[in-house]
């Protein structure tokens, strides 16, 4: 059953108030729209001339005039808010930060500082606009994504290609995509071979070079000549379509911290608004001198400073941040929850093939007994040419001087291996049970080989053998010394692989604790017992597909190469679009990185809030420290986590 997707016309900004900005108005959504920023312009032009026309005491420049000056200054700006407060209210949702800004305001025209009035409902509109631009930068990623969403593609119908959208190509059919063009859906290479930038799916800029046969995913572009390509997915199911679908709801699932920042706000606003109230009045009970406009004017401060925009704006902002940078890596987490997640992972769990080896089997070694090499992996190939095993497959790879021979009668031995006639003689190719069941010797230096072996036997003599092995990936030791470097205090190795090569694995990146000749539900059982320990915090690696049940019972499953595996979309927290498990550890670096900047934007914000509520309440403290409070605050907090987008963790 096909999961219903979103349109992606549907990526844009979420909401990072908590309330609703739906106003028809673009509220400094689109940078390159100078319209956006009119009102805010006009505002901030009338307010310096008012400031000039008081400083210089014009004759003409007294009430209704002054009034109906600065009341024309503020509504480009506190229109849209007062009406964004009154919608609020008829929804019941009265304490918002529109009704603390529309009464701070109003308040102070009502006691004639009009200046200031208009002064904080314009920097509270530029700090929308700055907070609005912010998200707009740490999208820039995920929109850089939409650009890759090829617009045709070239399909052959009736014996000749045409171009049409890629929604109407059907799986099975061939499409043609020449030099330049990007790849318009997930198919299968027809050509011999094709080198493609994948840097809008992994974030690798180093182009890949795929042959014939191998998977190609929509939105890669084609750098080398005209390829063929047999559609494997439909256009809403290829893996751009998917990774927009999934960052698309990564927004949508709040962080623990975010939650609790937004319930925050609806209990605290109230909270202040009933003390600035108390401000107002209580003073009449204690003070002997007490002028109700001077209390006014402290308690609309109070309410200016005690506005949450610095909160519920840089927050939000702030994981928005770290999704855009992960995915900019080839990292993609299914919300800012597994951000929170992955920062207290202290145990590691991995998979073995597809996760720290290629997954392909290689020649690591040959040796001959009184047969020259050349000549022994001639037979041995002409053997193995006639088997689809994934060790033949390796072997087929040997590059030999030899002229090419070919085996007769050729037969399969159940569980043991393959037995024919190349030149005449007798061959047998396979484990160790074939060469004994047919009376030869096997050398007792074969025992210590715990990696796969093909052992060659021709005319009833033992030839020699090929030890064929898993290559590990190039950054898989790096990554082992890295995360113990990060923290990771365990690190354990689960595999389906024979325990023998299992342990030498492990022993090779130097992992403490490894365990082999598991089924998908004996893994589950050991990461099950991990969890008994509540002090273990579980991340498990794994290629996706057998490893689905475990993917899911980890705290954060993380899913390798997972951009082809429907399975690792499905189940896994955090899907790493390339193969490198060195991503890990910079998914790590993320989510601490992001953590720390929204800490960071929490302790300043209700610092310099305590402060400057003290000084308000107090009567030290202006309007205009009021504005820096609130708006200069989230501006601040705003530029912090944009700094998100800059880091490299390298």
């Amino acid at each position: 059953m096909k999961k219903k997707k979103l349109p992606l016309k549907d990526l844009k900004p979420n909401d990072h108030s908590g309330h609703s900005h739906d106003d028809g108005h673009d509220h400094g959504g689109s940078p390159s729209s100078f319209k956006t920023y009119i009102p805010a312009m006009i505002s901030f032009v009338m307010l310096l001339l008012g400031i000039a026309f008081d400083t210089m005491e014009l004759s003409f420049f007294k009430d209704p005039v002054r009034l109906i000056w600065y009341s024309i200054a503020y509504l480009p700006v506190g229109f849209p808010v007062l009406k964004e407060g009154w919608e609020s209210i008829t929804k019941g949702d009265v304490f918002t930060e529109f009704f603390l800004m529309s009464i701070a305001t109003m308040g102070a025209f009502a006691i004639g500082e009009y200046p200031e009035g208009v002064a904080v409902m314009l920097f509270y509109a530029v700090g929308e606009l700055f907070q609005n631009a912010a998200v707009n930068k740490a999208k820039g990623n995920i929109k850089a994504l939409l650009d890759v969403r090829p617009k045709e593609a070239n399909v052959l119908r009736d014996g000749d290609y045409q171009s049409v959208s890629p929604e109407t190509v059907k799986i099975g059919e061939t499409i043609q995509i020449r030099v330049g063009e990007k790849i318009p859906l997930d198919g299968t290479l027809l050509s011999e071979k094709a080198s493609l930038n994948t840097a809008a799916l992994t974030g690798e800029s180093k182009p890949d070079t795929v042959s014939k046969d191998a998977k190609v995913y929509a939105g890669s572009i084609n750098l080398d000549s005209v390829i063929e390509v047999k559609v494997t997915n439909e256009f809403e199911d290829s893996s751009i379509a998917r990774i927009l679908h999934l960052v698309q709801n990564a927004t949508a699932r709040k962080s623990k911290t975010e939650l609790f920042i937004r319930k925050f706000a609806r209990i605290y606003t109230p909270i202040v608004v009933f003390l600035a109230i108390g401000v107002m009045l209580l003073p009449y009970l204690f003070v002997d001198n007490y002028v109700f406009r001077d209390w006014l004017y402290r308690a609309l401060i109070f309410l200016v400073i005690s506005c949450p925009c610095a909160l519920v704006i840089s927050i939000p902002l702030g994981y928005f941040g770290g999704l855009g940078a992960a995915s900019k890596h080839g990292i993609l987490f299914k919300g800012a929850s597994f951000l929170d997640a992955i920062t207290k992972v202290n145990t590691l769990v991995m998979d073995k093939t597809g996760t720290v080896t290629k997954g392909v089997f290689k020649i690591k070694n040959i040796k001959t007994f009184d047969w020259d090499e050349q000549n022994f992996m001639a037979y041995l190939m002409a053997m193995e040419e006639q088997s689809t095993h994934p060790i033949a497959k390796a072997i087929m790879q040997y590059q030999t001087e030899t002229s090419t021979i070919k085996a007769t009668d050729v037969s399969e031995v159940a569980g043991k291996g393959l037995k024919g006639v190349v030149n005449g003689k007798t061959v047998l190719v396979g484990n160790k049970a074939l060469m004994t069941s047919n009376g030869i010797e096997v050398p007792t230096e074969t025992d210590t080989i715990v990696e796969s072996i093909v052992m060659v036997a021709i005319d009833q003599k033992f030839a020699g053998y090929v030890v064929i092995a898993d290559e590990l990936k190039e950054d898989a030791k790096h990554t082992i010394a890295s995360l113990h470097k990060v923290g990771i205090k365990r690190v354990m190795m689960l595999s389906g692989d024979k325990d023998s090569i299992t342990q030498q694995v492990a022993k090779d990146l130097k992992i403490e604790t490894a365990k082999g000749g598991l089924l998908p539900e004996d893994k589950l059982k050991e990461v099950e017992a991990l969890k008994k320990n509540p002090e273990h915090k579980i991340a498990f690696i794994g290629d996706g597909i057998n490893d689905a049940p475990v993917l899911a019972a980890s705290h954060v499953g993380i899913a390798m190469g997972g951009l082809g595996s429907d399975v690792a979309i499905e189940t896994a927290d955090v899907i790493i679009q390339t193969d490198q498990p060195s991503k890990v550890v910079k998914a790590i670096h993320i989510g601490r990185s992001t953590r720390s900047i929204v800490w960071q934007n929490i302790i300043l914000a209700f610092g310099v809030k305590v402060i400057v509520l003290i000084l308000g309440a107090g009567g030290l403290a202006t309007m205009w420290e009021a504005v820096f409070a609130d708006v200069g605050v989230a501006f601040l907090a705003i530029l912090n986590a944009i700094r998100l987008q800059k880091m490299t963790w390298d």
